[in-house]
């Protein structure tokens, strides 16, 4: 823009000043040079390129300036005095040493200063209006980002509600109910004679007081409301997998060769498929054998858990259904995938990969 203006003011002296004026011909050019300022420094500009209308008739170069300044300025006294100065500039030929002015009685004259008052006022408004109308796309972006910040906080306070609920629900709903598994667990241990009803009460409490205490870090995660970040602790690993077989109640067979350097992320991933998968195997396939195969091969992480067909009716217990999508979900997040179904032997297979490159 700032070349098309000087080139436009360059062809204004072309045509208006003559090549044998030569102190003309230097302001008219000093005047066009000046519009390279008028972005940061418009009043310079604007004062650079005001001799060339009172010495010549390319006025294009001080008009321009004069926009710039309109646009730029807040002074709405120096914008009228600059406007005058151009109106009296553009009525005046400068003809050293008697330079001519108008003549107010002549009314010739008269229709004169007023076109000079109006082509000095067009581009002040012009600038004016260019500056007002900036200023009102900044307010516009301001009261958008103000209300998106408003519908935020509205979102979060109705999170932190549901949160809140939610977090109630499950500290009277279903902590009671695990805490009373617990009690009652404890009574058959102590009271039962015989070692295995002894070893499956035992059991059954420790999986209880296990449960009741992801309960409360899941609650206080909740009871947060995303005021400060809460981590779910303890959060599993690798290096827990081999309690989660022994504790399953399931005859399991379980081989990893994984490092220990992998990221949390992946160990997480991993974990909480085969607890899924063992879940799925003691709800509807109860008294069959599984078996866990996890390796690392080309830079993939690959999980297989499998098991025979069930040698029992299945129980009916209650479910959402819920446990393989958010797996999926889980695997996708890292850029992995699983795969479930039924195996050709009757029983069920679930296949797990992850990319390592996805979580680096």
């Amino acid at each position: 823009m700032d070349a098309l203006l000087i080139g436009i003011a360059l062809l204004d002296i072309w045509v208006h000043v003559e090549a044998d004026e030569p102190w003309r011909r230097a302001a008219a050019l000093l005047a066009a040079a000046a519009l390279s300022l008028r972005r940061h420094l418009p009043l310079v500009a604007y004062l650079c390129a005001l001799p060339a209308a009172l010495v010549s008739d390319a006025v294009f170069a001080t008009l321009a300036a004069l926009y710039a300044l309109a646009s730029l300025s807040r002074s709405r006294v120096l914008l009228v005095v600059c406007a005058l100065l151009f109106a009296a500039c553009d009525i005046t030929w400068w003809t050293w040493p008697s330079p001519s002015f108008a003549d107010f009685s002549d009314p010739s004259d008269l229709i004169t200063v007023t076109y000079s008052l109006a082509t000095a006022a067009a581009p002040v408004f012009l600038g004016q209006l260019v500056q007002a109308r900036r200023e009102l796309s900044l307010r516009l972006a301001e009261i958008s980002q103000a209300r998106e910040h408003e519908r935020e906080l509205l979102a979060q306070s109705v999170l932190a509600k549901e949160r809140a609920q939610l977090a109630r629900e499950m500290h009277d709903v279903v902590s009671h109910q695990v805490s009373l598994i617990a009690v009652r667990a404890g009574a058959l241990q102590v009271g039962s004679e015989e070692p295995m009803a002894r070893e499956a009460a035992a059991t059954i409490r420790r999986l209880s007081v296990q449960t009741l205490e992801e309960l409360r870090h899941m609650v206080s995660v909740l009871r947060a409301a995303g005021s400060r970040p809460t981590e779910l602790t303890p959060q599993p690993s690798l290096a827990d997998l081999r309690r989660l077989v022994d504790t399953s109640g399931i005859e399991t067979e379980l081989h990893t060769d994984l490092p220990d350097a992998l990221p949390a992320t992946i160990q997480r991933a991993v974990y909480r498929t085969v607890q899924e998968a063992l879940t799925n195997v003691r709800k509807h396939a109860p008294g069959a054998r599984a078996a866990i195969r996890i390796r690392l091969a080309g830079g993939t992480v690959r999980a297989a858990v499998t098991n025979t067909a069930p040698t029992r009716p299945a129980l009916a217990l209650p479910g959402a259904h819920h446990g393989l999508a958010g797996l999926r979900q889980r695997a996708e997040l890292l850029g992995g995938t699983v795969i479930a179904g039924p195996a050709a032997d009757g029983g069920y297979e679930l296949h797990l990969c992850l990319p390592l490159r996805q979580t680096r």
